[in-house]
């Protein structure tokens, strides 16, 4: 999965006039005021049309005049200082931490087990509304990866025990969003279902 930057992005009108945005017809690229300082915003179609350079690698580091200029600049400026530290110093507070954790070790494994938690006397249960028609709804659409990534996540919880075949007469459509760190999470739309479910 690509967790690339290029979008498209949609301006209103409105949003236009209050950063007074002005459109170059010719190269398709518009610019905006953000602050006292004029932004330009190329087009995905001017990109394609700028013949391919050789990537540079960036540079994150600046000289001091540079980042005095920054400073001018920007009013405020961030240093990330890194240093290595030799000894490990623990406090009072982080040995009774760790102390807890020891002594409640079953509480916090590195892994769930397998398998749901005992019965405990009270199961509760998902009530239809008698006699409101099913819902209907089709399965979403999706390419091999994200049908594959499905099908993998839905047979690790088989697998340990958290799901199991359902005996429901209706089904609710799963589909994935991607996540930050590129990843998949799964999401059930149980909406219509909810909209058939007595309110207790």
């Amino acid at each position: 999965m690509n967790c690339g930057v290029m979008f498209y992005l949609l301006i209103g009108r409105p949003w236009q006039f209050d950063r007074k945005v002005i459109h170059e017809g010719a190269s398709n690229v518009y610019s905006v005021l953000v602050g006292s300082k004029r932004v330009r915003l190329p087009s995905l179609a001017t990109h394609s049309l700028v013949p391919k350079q050789p990537p540079k690698t960036p540079s994150f580091f600046l000289n001091s005049r540079e980042f005095e200029q920054e400073v001018e600049e920007e009013g405020c400026s961030y240093a990330l200082v890194i240093t290595t530290a030799t000894t490990s110093i623990k406090t009072p507070n982080n040995e009774k931490l760790e102390g807890l954790l020891k002594e409640f070790a079953d509480v916090f494994p590195e892994e769930l087990p397998q398998g749901l938690p005992p019965l405990r006397g009270i199961e509760h249960d998902i009530d239809l509304i008698p006699g409101a028609p099913l819902p209907n709804k089709p399965a979403y659409r999706c390419d091999s990866v994200a049908s594959g990534e499905l099908q993998r996540q839905i047979e690790d919880l088989i697998e340990k025990g958290y799901v199991k075949e359902s005996m429901r007469p209706c089904v609710m459509p799963t589909l994935l969003v991607p996540k930050k760190d590129c990843t998949w999470r799964k999401c059930i739309d149980s909406r219509a279902v909810n909209n058939i479910t007595v309110k207790y």
